[in-house]
């Protein structure tokens, strides 16, 4: 094997994209992505306001909402303009202060005024966010103006608390109290991210078979150790970034983590064994450069959203579900999640693992289809490239 392993290397050290996606490109990625997301919450997020009362009232709830950090409220004169510009994205959200808002406030039962929020649910997790934050907002304001409604008419101050909140409650977050997006998106992103730099590493090289003028006569037939070569090269290079990454997430940057990096280290081996497969088995049954790549890139490029992170899995088509299976990243979030949030452990770890299972069945394709592309790699054989 060590004629396979040197021919590997000396390809790589000959590719400079090659040589690129397993250098410098992988560390640039995960800084650019940590930079986009390291303010942790999204802030000053614009959003509509229409204020048809102009009233002391309406006045203190668009204070109340430039007061709350996330949101940026900006004045339009009517509905029609604010509903075109959430329509154009300049804004995510829309606030509507009725008119004979105050009036209708002060006269109580039977005049409830109502106020019309609106949030582009296309940006999932702005659209979230902004949606219980506008709540909080107009809710505290108006929270206050009936406090005071109370006191004038002349309910005692230590009752005004309990007639207003009889009940009250409190939600904090297990794994994530802060609600900060960095521990929540980027780990996944970068999961995402890092399968997609394997797939292309894979395909690439597996490609350069494909290209006679790179044949080594001496290594003609020996194509079976050509690719156990490949996974014994590449295999250590992406497992040391995936490891990198674990450590700048957990290490470096202190994010909260309850289990065991060693575990996380077996189960990105096991993914990456998982994405070699696939590629492997694309790449057989293509035996061309431009289309494996492409099919390689249409199938893993939707990773992150098909992981489960910001939308639950039970909630997805059954063809999204089937599709899902088929990514190795799907499989190995459920490990990330199991040790970072629940720290399982070890003993967890077998368990976890099996969800690979499927992936041995390409073992028999991948035999059967090799044996067939070798007798096109024959020297004298013309191969389409």
């Amino acid at each position: 094997m060590t004629g396979p392993i040197r021919r590997e290397l000396h390809a790589l050290w000959h590719s400079p994209w090659q040589l690129a996606l397993v250098t410098y490109v992988p560390l640039l990625s995960v800084l650019a992505l940590w930079w986009l997301f390291s303010a942790g919450l999204p802030r000053q997020l614009p959003v509509a306001l229409v204020d048809l009362d102009q009233s002391q009232v309406s006045r203190m709830l668009g204070r109340q909402l430039a007061a709350n950090a996330v949101t940026a409220p900006l004045a339009f004169a009517d509905l029609p303009a604010a509903v075109a510009a959430m329509r154009r994205a300049e804004v995510y959200a829309l606030v509507l202060l009725p008119k004979d808002l105050h009036r209708d406030l002060l006269r109580g039962a039977g005049h409830s005024p109502s106020i019309d929020i609106r949030y582009n649910s296309q940006f999932l997790l702005m659209g979230k966010l902004l949606s219980s934050q506008l709540q909080q907002s107009l809710g505290a304001g108006l929270l206050e103006l009936a406090g005071l409604k109370q006191l004038a008419s002349g309910v005692p101050k230590a009752r005004v608390t309990v007639n207003l909140r009889p009940v009250q409650s409190q939600t904090t977050a297990l794994f994530n109290r802060n609600s900060n997006y960095v521990g929540f998106l980027v780990p996944p992103v970068l999961i995402a991210l890092w399968q997609l730099l394997a797939m292309l590493v894979f395909a690439n090289s597996f490609n350069r078979e494909l290209n006679p003028a790179l044949y080594d006569p001496g290594l003609s037939l020996a194509f079976w150790p050509k690719l156990l070569a490949k996974l014994g090269v590449y295999l250590p290079l992406l497992a040391l970034h995936g490891a990198g990454i674990l450590c700048f997430l957990y290490l470096y940057l202190g994010l909260p983590f309850a289990g065991s990096l060693s575990v996380l280290v077996i189960a990105q081996c096991c993914m990456l064994l998982a994405v070699w497969c696939l590629v492997l088995t694309v790449f057989l049954l293509l035996a061309d450069s431009a289309r494996v790549v492409s099919f390689c890139t249409a199938l893993f490029a939707p990773a992150f959203a098909f992981m489960g992170i910001t939308f639950p899995v039970h909630e997805m088509p059954s063809a999204a579900q089937y599709w899902r299976l088929l990514m190795p990243s799907s499989h190995y979030i459920d490990a990330h999640v199991a040790q970072v949030s629940y720290g399982l452990g070890w003993p967890s770890l077998p368990a976890q693992l099996a969800s690979y299972w499927g992936y041995l069945l390409l073992l028999p394709v991948i035999y059967l289809l090799g044996r067939r592309l070798q007798t096109r790699l024959q020297p004298g054989s013309e191969v389409k490239s």
